[in-house]
């Protein structure tokens, strides 16, 4: 089994910064993707940032050049660091991981993930 926790949301105005961690444990040898995803209220969830095991990294479109994700595998963690944040990133943030091969263009696909962790808050004002 693997277990995800996430840490690190807040509340900020806009403008700010966040940093949020996911701390690994369990069976994680050999994780190929970690991923953040987020849910706002009454909106689908949807993958914000993704990191595989090579090093390369995809970006949902509303967050490039805003976010950096990053993994530590030698202490099972991925993080997430968010500037300029805006009130439209306001969500629950959910840290993902899966052992298999995702192609690049599903990597941002919630259906691959199979371990989640239970978010962090994000609350941005304006």
């Amino acid at each position: 089994q693997v277990q995800l926790v996430e840490s690190g949301g807040g509340s900020v105005q806009a403008g700010g910064s966040l940093r949020l961690s996911c701390a690994a444990s369990g069976y994680t040898y050999n994780m190929y993707s970690m991923a953040w995803f987020r849910q706002a209220p009454g909106k689908e969830r949807e993958g914000v940032a993704v990191i595989v095991s090579d090093g390369s990294t995809t970006y949902a479109d509303s967050v490039k050049g805003r976010y950096t994700v990053s993994r530590d595998n030698g202490r099972n963690m991925l993080y997430l660091q968010m500037n300029s944040l805006k009130p439209e990133d306001t969500a629950m943030y959910y840290c993902a991981a899966e052992r298999g091969y995702i192609t690049d263009r599903a990597r941002l696909q919630r259906n691959w993930y199979a371990y989640w962790g239970q978010g962090t808050q994000v609350t941005v004002s304006s």
